[in-house]
């Protein structure tokens, strides 16, 4: 059902695609308040964090953002802005909601020089691909490989300490997020279908 591995010239011929659902940009505490409830009642989440570059030897910058998705809804946390609040805190605490991520080590790493805190329910896709024969690891080539998409990486190196995101940014980084989310979904269906 999918490759083992698959190759940038097949990535190629795949149709770009991007999260289609309700991108919330949180980048206040009155947004946080207004979104924590909803998202401390998913099951499952798509992970991501964003950090701006540095192009510059030995200058490394905090994280950004942080995303979490699911099909049909964003959440952007602008953390530059709101810090690491407790109550986000306790949703990457909880083991009961799934957090699916590509190289989330990185990311958690970065989370944790905001603020410490102990990370539960984490998924890594790239180690939970392994039992599908799956060789591939990184996020573009995991969903090309397993939702049949492109994803751009156009934005990835933009600056993410901007005052405002243009709608490109948030498309992107709502789309990585998603991503995770779906290919975590589909991988879970086609094991059932398996078994």
């Amino acid at each position: 059902m999918f490759l083992r591995s698959i190759e940038k010239e097949e990535i190629n011929l795949l149709p770009i695609t991007h999260f289609d659902g309700e991108i919330l940009l949180i980048d206040s505490m009155d947004e946080f308040y207004k979104v924590i409830h909803e998202l401390k009642n998913q099951q499952l989440l798509g992970f991501d964090t964003e950090t701006r570059p540095s192009f510059k030897k030995g200058v490394k910058n905090k994280l950004a953002l942080l995303q979490l998705a699911t099909d049909k809804k964003a959440w952007l946390f602008r953390m530059d802005k709101i810090g690491f609040p407790n109550e986000l805190i306790e949703v990457l605490e909880d083991p009961d909601i799934g957090k699916v991520g590509v190289a989330i080590r990185d990311d958690l790493i970065k989370l944790k020089e905001l603020k410490f805190f102990n990370p539960k329910g984490f998924v890594e896709l790239a180690d939970y691909v392994k039992q599908f024969d799956i060789l591939d690891n990184g996020l573009r080539k995991l969903a090309a490989n397993i939702l049949q998409i492109k994803i751009s990486k156009t934005q990835q190196l933009s600056n993410w300490e901007s005052e405002n995101y243009t709608s490109s940014q948030r498309l992107y980084a709502a789309t990585d997020a998603w991503a995770c989310y779906r290919m975590y979904q589909l991988l879970q269906d086609t094991d059932y279908e398996r078994n």
